[in-house]
């Protein structure tokens, strides 16, 4: 897929990017018990959490980088794919997501690892899946997918654990699904994804939300427009994994900096894949899961990015 993100980065213009071939290093951890995709990851106090997803049924597993060993904890109360998992406060939060075959549902879950225990929270104000969720000043914010009809949505909702409440802020400009989000310095950027569930209208959209103006601003755009991605952070620098297109599953690896407001390629994915999930524990990025051909294939995969 590499021929794909040079005729985006030529698309938006060259300043946008920095490419450089063989930055960083992959390695390959344990595979998961089970093969998946469309899962939610999330990493809590140094372990990585895996929910949900075709292939996961309620199967939360779970991998110790310390030991390179996967463990099974409670399953989750309700078999979901295409969700949202994040971490606060040493607990980890499952938003959304499809249930009983392609339903949007408005379900939250807080599962608490010292206790191995699930909690139904207050349910999401919009019923959605293919979303993307992410915890700033010990809230989180739960932003676009897809609802009733499969069709996109701008919600951009935003719950305090504190009193188990919803409120609305400031509306996604572009509403995609299959997008990945995440936070730096205090900012949430939402990048990629694509128009009502459809990959064949991928996106290289790349959207700041500032929280003290409950506003979005436009950023330089991916260098490569996809979904199905994923998405983590590593010193201060956003990370973005594989995607697929009607062509197939990507390998990209792609990394934006809002201080300089660019990007940089990296060291392509030892496996191409979708539907994948990614989180950050001591500065390595655990690459989880994903199908290796667009559509409804899994794998157990296990990759390791540092740079």
């Amino acid at each position: 897929m590499k021929g794909i993100a040079w005729l985006a980065v030529l698309s938006i213009g060259l300043s946008s990017a920095a490419f450089a071939e063989g930055l960083g290093r992959w390695t390959t951890g344990s595979p998961m018990p089970s093969a998946r995709s469309e899962v939610a990851v999330a990493a809590v106090a140094g372990k990585v959490y895996v929910v949900g997803g075709f292939g996961g049924g309620r199967e939360l597993e779970i991998y110790d980088p310390a030991t390179d060993r996967w463990s099974r904890g409670v399953p989750v109360p309700r078999a979901l794919h295409h969700a949202a998992a994040l971490d606060i406060g040493d607990k980890l939060y499952v938003i959304g997501g499809y249930a009983d075959g392609w339903n949007p549902t408005d379900s939250v879950y807080e599962y608490d690892p010292k206790l191995d225990l699930w909690r139904l929270l207050a349910p999401l104000p919009t019923a959605r899946g293919a979303l993307a969720a992410v915890a700033l000043d010990g809230k989180i914010h739960a932003i676009g997918g897809t609802g009733s009809g499969r069709r996109n949505t701008p919600a951009h909702e935003v719950y305090d654990p504190a009193s188990d409440t919803w409120t609305a802020r400031a509306a996604l400009p572009t509403p995609r699904d299959h997008l990945a989000a995440a936070v730096v310095d205090g900012r949430i950027y939402v990048i990629g994804g694509r128009i009502d569930g459809s990959y064949a209208r991928n996106l290289p959209a790349n959207e700041e939300y500032d929280l003290a103006t409950d506003s979005w601003h436009s950023r330089a755009r991916m260098p490569t427009a996809r979904s199905g991605i994923a998405a983590t952070v590593i010193d201060g620098e956003i990370l973005i994994f594989g995607g697929e297109a009607p062509s197939g599953t990507f390998d990209e690896a792609e990394g934006y900096d809002p201080e300089t407001d660019s990007w940089t390629g990296y060291a392509s994915m030892p496996t191409a894949r979708h539907g994948l999930g990614a989180t950050v524990v001591t500065d390595r990025a655990y690459v989880i899961s994903g199908g290796t051909k667009p559509g409804g294939s899994a794998s157990s995969l296990n990759e390791i990015f540092s740079r």
